[in-house]
């Protein structure tokens, strides 16, 4: 059996793309599932749809940081502070890793739509691979 994706196909992928990359509550494996796409949009609107995403963590830490305030620490809240706690955490650090991810792309990491060849991670069988140096990785009984 043989199947192509569509037209209307296309257009949903690159829609639920696009709300992955953006969404800051969703589970991991989704952004991870849209990280192994998001090159298949183009650079300039896969760095402004992780701007939203930083956007949208920013303000969801200020709506929790009206209720709990991290410099005050968690123990005032008693244990439920420490929800707020790993919530602001979370948020800093998930904040911090999608800024450091665009400034990457904006130094011209990874090939992106309509710039040349993508990168390619699965070898078909039989293909060399490019990038083996012959050398077996760490750990490797060879």
């Amino acid at each position: 059996t043989e199947y192509e994706i569509t037209d209307k196909g296309t257009e949903e992928f690159l829609t639920l793309l696009r709300e992955a990359l953006v969404a800051y509550d969703q589970k991991p494996d989704i952004l991870s599932a849209a990280l192994g796409f998001i090159v298949d949009l183009p650079r300039q609107e896969a760095v402004e749809l992780l701007r939203r995403r930083v956007d949208g963590i920013e303000e969801w830490r200020r709506a929790v940081t009206e209720y709990y305030t991290p410099e005050d620490g968690p123990e005032r809240l008693g244990h439920i502070g420490e929800i707020m706690n790993f919530w602001v955490h979370s948020a800093d650090a998930g904040a911090e890793w999608t800024r450091g991810l665009i400034g990457r792309i904006e130094a011209g990491a990874y090939t992106f739509a309509g710039e040349g060849e993508p990168f390619v991670g699965v070898l078909a069988e039989g293909q060399e691979n490019p990038y083996a140096t012959g050398e077996p990785h760490p750990g490797d009984p060879r």
